[in-house]
């Protein structure tokens, strides 16, 4: 209690016992797209800006609601919050400020699976006194799956974002390629997680589609794509851009990728 009146000033030392959080901060674009839809609007006191640009987010109209949740300790204790949540990549610095503060903040890591997303969503839902909402959403994104499974032979496929780097084995893109009726070339060239794949290994055994991602930052695709060798397998590649904001998070995003995907398949040639 001491501790809590030293710092009472600058922000708020939690909720009684069982009580839901009612002032909640994420600084994580993934996070958020949970929380906005497992909370009430008035639970939450800022979003990261991520989710406000339409290229990086999947909900950038609901994000100008919230307001903006700078990623420092003195702009997130501004806030007043009672709960943070906050990505692995969220600045340690951030971090270790507000939990030296007693702020109670959890951490989660970028999910590799549905089933990893699922927990993470329930976990959410669970810190914010919601598990029902939680629940609605993990049966709109298992609905959004089993409409977008594809019965039929799976087409080799290949991500390559903009960023340089493709997701490879144990990602969750890979299992929403397999889960719509792709085979994920990647993991057939031996990547596992995101990485690199050589040009080479693409000419030996070459994808019948390549999904560009294009995305804000890093190296430009159109550059990659520019390559002679990849020039060449144009006539036998097909490639189509998409959103790279779909292969950024699990939770709802499952469902707009999923779409997305599924909508490629069925142009695609069995």
């Amino acid at each position: 209690m001491l501790r809590c009146a030293l710092i009472a000033s600058l922000t708020l030392c939690g909720t009684a016992a069982g009580a839901a959080p009612r002032r909640i901060v994420s600084l994580n674009p993934c996070l958020d797209a949970i929380l906005v839809n497992v909370a009430t609007p008035q639970q939450i006191a800022g979003i990261s800006h991520y989710s406000r640009d339409p290229k990086a987010s999947i909900i950038p109209q609901q994000a100008k609601r919230f307001r903006v949740a700078h990623p420092n300790a003195e702009a997130v204790l501004a806030l007043k919050p009672d709960l943070v949540l906050a990505g692995r990549h969220t600045a340690l610095a951030t971090r270790q400020a507000l939990t030296r503060l007693n702020m109670p903040v959890t951490v989660f890591d970028a999910p590799e699976s549905v089933e990893e997303s699922r927990g993470q969503i329930r976990k959410i839902a669970a810190l914010v006194g919601n598990p029902r909402g939680g629940e609605r959403l993990i049966g709109r994104i298992d609905a959004a799956l089993a409409s977008a499974a594809f019965p039929g032979p799976q087409a080799p496929a290949l991500i390559h974002h903009s960023s340089g780097l493709t997701p490879g084995a144990t990602t969750l893109p890979d299992e929403l390629l397999r889960r719509t009726g792709f085979r994920n070339m990647a993991v057939s060239y031996g990547l596992k997680g995101w990485g690199k794949v050589g040009i080479e290994s693409i000419i030996t055994r070459p994808p019948s589609l390549l999904l560009v991602a294009n995305g804000e930052g890093g190296t430009s695709a159109a550059t990659w794509l520019a390559h002679p060798a990849l020039r060449r397998l144009k006539r036998t590649v097909r490639q189509v851009p998409v959103p790279a904001k779909l292969f950024y998070c699990g939770g709802p995003t499952i469902i707009a990728a999923s779409r997305a995907l599924a909508a490629i398949r069925q142009r695609q040639p069995r």
